[in-house]
């Protein structure tokens, strides 16, 4: 699997003013637990078990405290069982109760919330470094998972644990996990058995392989897989065929003409020397198409005019990244540059074991490296003591490498036997440990890995499973219950289907294949001029989002129905969405209004409530986001609201760093409580837009120095995180508006690396899985030079639209909770139409204005807030984030800003220049 297909199978905010003491941040050693008398309003302990409601744990130790416990028989969201369970929580003055900053309990302390307001003062939301994450675990899991959903927004399943710590912790949640395990919480005899019995007791099943694939070889066109409405090959889904149909028939027709195709060195170099032959080939799409010959008895030596095995022994890592100078495409000692996925490099080590090369013993080592304390193996190549989630299809393929490799039987026992226990009992496997329905790529995979181990029983279970799930025309979808056909999980449910496996089907001799046939020459797609693929309904979209039960009487969303708080960044999205689709201007017409001219929420709040401007706590990206709209629609932004925005920008920029205890200004070029890629983004276009570009200069700068060498841009600033497709979108979109060489080329390496993040569905990893938000902000970034990312745009367009519901909304992410999200909604509704943030523009001429509304009142209920940054795509919920309090909001401060985005067709001066460039040879 790779780069391309990542997890596929699963799956700023502003700065707090002051930190708690060192002392108190530190925890002990070990973790004494509160297991006596639980709150009133709590449920007895022993009424939760594994098949009962759920328990919630608070980690008081960070201020002289125990861990208490909680339980709620029926609860409904992750919030209720926190508030249920007999806690108190106290919100933040800017995004209201939903964000939860304090928490106390009636067993501690007299009720006394943490933390206290010495120590903080609940205005903004909290920095990454102490805050209250949010930790969950599943029945039978034995180690926690950060929430990729904001408490609001997870709904709690029978014998869950939730987990509440305070303290540090980076947005992907690799550090700052409980000091304890979920059993260490879990009431006593809740925990299933760890160890079942036997296989799920289901009858018999059967794959109709023939269907399969017919269906398969229909893909097919002059050898090669073309996804709809592109004019190029996919060749990572013309692999996955291959291997399909020489699992089912050794000397398939369909497979050889599909591996003559791959091997014609035209298409080898595309797929596996993109660099050129000095340059460094991509180890995932070697390592394939080696497996590709060898499954079709050619030889991986000489495939394409390439040594495709001794390229992949020539770029092996020699050393950690932290070790001397850094290699580009490395992350430690004995990966296979340029993988960076744990699934790529198995499948490098199979493809030299059966092509008769020893491979590095190092990189076989890195294999076991990643397995995780529950026997599963992560999808990522991770360094030590990274966070490690077992992925089903990660698991699968690392078994089968070691038990080819031989010498490692305790780590392949560990992982036979965390199969074994994630199979659920209809059969299938699910993508992730976690989740509780099946995945046909996963139960494909699983099912191959069992069979190889001797565990048929089991494998039979996955096939039985795989037998209901097969569509009418032999094909499978992604999920279960989907009735689209997909390549990517057909092809491993019909390797397991066959009874074989990626090993046996890559070792066996088959026939010399057919002479090569000799392909048309690939043309070059002119540029488009409407976003290519099928996307999702937009009309329908608007009408989800306009729709009064959400947005609250036309003029803005709650941050929880009927609370009366505005979620003015939430609301802000909206604006932007229907600004790119153009559906609605009348709705559109009716929240710039209210944001304007001083409609105030059910609390008496307006727009400056929020970004609090002329106040200390004021935020460059609440500020940004604001002018924006303003400049979009054609209001001044210097004039909006009653304020001028652009001053304040200016005002916002920081001068130095600030020093402890006063955290506003990261750095020289930072913009005040703006500790996002997101929000830095964000007031620098906003800035451009007004023609400041001079008062932006430190910001631009500051901005471009944050690119890391791959071309991508970390979550947050001034403090830790991983590269996020989310930021490096819209960090590109802001570089994009300059004019001068240096911005445009860290553009261009921003979006290759952006292009290469991307799933085989279509999709883009984020904080929640495979994500909504990252998706459509994908789209935008790649749209900024769309004829060369046109095959990519489309198929995240057609991916955002599988993840569309009904009522015209969308899921947060692929495989997670179902149901349509308003935040989800405004971001794929937008970044669907491809329109950059930095050039969204849409007049209001021909609109009638209305009354603003008075402010009514209203029971305030909590829910995770927008932020200046909890809106939007940065990883508000699914891009990348902290794992929020609130709704799906998984972002503390990445979860910046937003979603805006910018048009499609619109054509800028800065892509005039790319083109022009492009065409005459060089830069000016």
């Amino acid at each position: 699997m790779g780069t391309a297909e990542r997890a596929e199978r699963r799956k700023g905010k502003q700065r707090l003013v002051s930190l708690l003491s060192a002392a108190l941040l530190t925890f002990g050693t070990s973790v004494a637990f509160f297991t006596g008398t639980t709150s009133a309003a709590a449920d007895p302990i022993e009424g939760c078990t594994a098949t009962t409601g759920a328990i919630v744990a608070v980690d008081f130790g960070p201020f002289g405290g125990k861990v208490e416990r909680g339980c709620d028989t029926t609860p409904t969201t992750g919030y209720e069982l926190l508030r249920t369970g007999g806690f108190t929580t106290e919100g933040t003055q800017h995004d209201g109760p939903a964000f939860i900053c304090r928490i106390g309990s009636g067993s501690f302390n007299s009720g006394t919330q943490y933390p206290t307001a010495d120590k903080e003062n609940c205005v903004l939301t909290p920095q990454a470094t102490a805050y209250w994450s949010y930790w969950t675990a599943s029945p039978g899991q034995k180690t926690w998972t950060y929430s990729s959903l904001g408490a609001m927004a997870r709904i709690p399943k029978a014998g869950d644990v939730d987990a509440w710590v305070f303290g540090s912790t980076d947005i992907g949640g690799t550090s700052g996990k409980p000091t304890f395990s979920p059993d260490d919480v879990r009431a006593a005899g809740s925990t299933p058995d760890p160890d079942p019995t036997g296989p799920p007791p289901v009858p018999p099943g059967t794959v109709d392989v023939s269907a399969a694939t017919r269906w398969l070889s229909g893909k097919l066109t002059d050898g090669g897989v073309v996804d709809e409405g592109s004019t190029t090959p996919n060749y990572l889904l013309t692999t996955e065929a291959v291997y399909a149909l020489a699992g089912a028939d050794p000397k398939s027709a369909a497979a050889r003409k599909a591996a003559d195709f791959l091997a014609t060195p035209a298409h080898t170099d595309a797929y596996a020397y993109p660099a050129g032959k000095a340059g460094i080939p991509d180890a995932t799409a070697a390592a394939r198409l080696a497996l590709v010959a060898e499954a079709t008895g050619k030889d991986p030596r000489a495939f394409g005019g390439h040594d495709l095995l001794g390229d992949l022994v020539t770029y092996v890592c020699p050393r950690d990244i932290g070790d001397g100078e850094t290699i580009d495409g490395c992350l430690t000692k004995g990966d296979f540059r340029t993988t960076g996925q744990s699934d790529a490099q198995a499948m490098a080590v199979i493809a030299l074991l059966n092509g008769g090369v020893t491979p590095p013993a190092d990189a076989v080592k890195r294999l076991t490296a990643l397995q995780c304390e529950d026997g599963g193996f992560t999808s990522i190549l991770i360094r030590s003591g990274g966070w490690c989630d077992s992925d089903a299809n990660a698991t699968a393929l690392i078994a089968l490498a070691l038990k080819r490799a031989g010498g490692h039987d305790a780590v392949v026992e560990k992982a036979r036997a965390h199969l074994r226990k994630s199979q659920l009992p209809t059969g299938a496997w699910p993508a992730a440990a976690y989740m509780t329905t099946g995945n046909a790529a996963s139960t494909g995979w699983a099912s191959q890995a069992m069979r190889a181990l001797g565990d048929t029983p089991y494998a039979d279970a996955g096939l039985f499973w795989l037998s209901k799930q097969q569509l009418p025309g032999g094909a499978f979808g992604f999920e279960e219950g989907l009735t689209e056909p997909q390549l990517y999980p057909t092809a491993p449910a019909v390797v397991a289907a066959a009874k074989s496996d990626l090993v046996k089907l890559t070792t066996k001799k088959v026939d010399p294949p057919t002479p090569p046939t000799t392909p048309s020459p690939p043309t070059t797609p002119s540029p488009p001029t409407t976003p290519p693929g099928d996307g999702p309904d937009l009309k329908k979209g608007a009408a989800y989002l306009t729709d009064t039960a959400r947005l609250v009487r036309g003029r803005y969303y709650e941050n929880s129905p009927g609370s009366g708080f505005a979620d003015y960044g939430l609301t802000i999205d909206g604006a932007y969405a229907l600004a790119a689709t153009g559906e609605n201007d009348s709705a559109l017409r009716n929240i710039v209004d209210f944001l304007d001219k001083g409609g105030k929420d059910g609390k008496g709040r307006g727009v400056h409530d929020w970004t609090l401007i002329g106040t200390k706590h004021a935020g460059g990206g609440s500020l940004g986001k604001t002018a924006l709209l303003a400049e979009a629609v054609g209001r001044d932004p210097r004039a909006f609201g009653g304020q001028d925005l652009i001053a304040a920008l200016a005002k916002a920029v920081c001068p130095a760093p600030s020093t402890a205890p006063d955290r506003s200004c990261a750095a020289k070029g930072a913009y005040t409580n703006a500790p996002s890629v997101f929000s830095q983004s964000l007031a620098v276009i906003a800035q451009v837009r007004a023609g400041e570009s001079a008062a932006a200069a430190d910001p631009i700068a500051y901005l471009e120095s944050l690119q890391e060498p791959s071309g991508a841009w970390p979550s947050l600033i001034g403090t830790p995180s991983g590269a996020e497709v989310d930021s490096t979108a819209m960090a590109a979109m802001a570089l994009d508006l300059l004019p001068d060489a240096k911005a445009q080329a860290a553009v261009d390496k921003a979006l290759a690396w952006l292009a290469a993040q991307q799933k085989d569905d279509g999709g883009f990893p984020g904080a929640s899985g495979n994500s909504v938000n990252s998706a459509a902000l994908a789209v935008q970034g790649m749209t900024l030079d769309a004829p060369k990312y046109r095959t990519q745009i489309a198929k995240a367009r057609k991916f955002l639209a599988t993840q569309q519901n009904d009522d015209g909304g969308f899921d947060v992410a692929k495989g997670g909770q179902p149901g349509s999200d308003v935040r989800a909604s405004t971001q794929a509704v937008g970044g669907a139409t491809g329109i950059s943030f930095a050039t969204l523009t849409r007049s209001l001429a021909g609109t009638v204005p209305q009354p603003v509304p008075t402010g009514t009142t209203g029971a305030p209920v909590i829910v995770t807030p927008g932020g200046e940054t909890a809106s939007a795509g940065g990883g508000s919920g699914s891009g990348g984030a902290l794992a929020s309090t609130g709704t799906q909001v998984a972002g503390i401060a990445a979860a910046a800003a937003a979603l805006v985005f910018g048009g499609w067709g619109t054509t800028r001066a800065a892509r005039r220049r790319r083109h022009h460039e492009t065409t005459t040879g060089g830069r000016k």
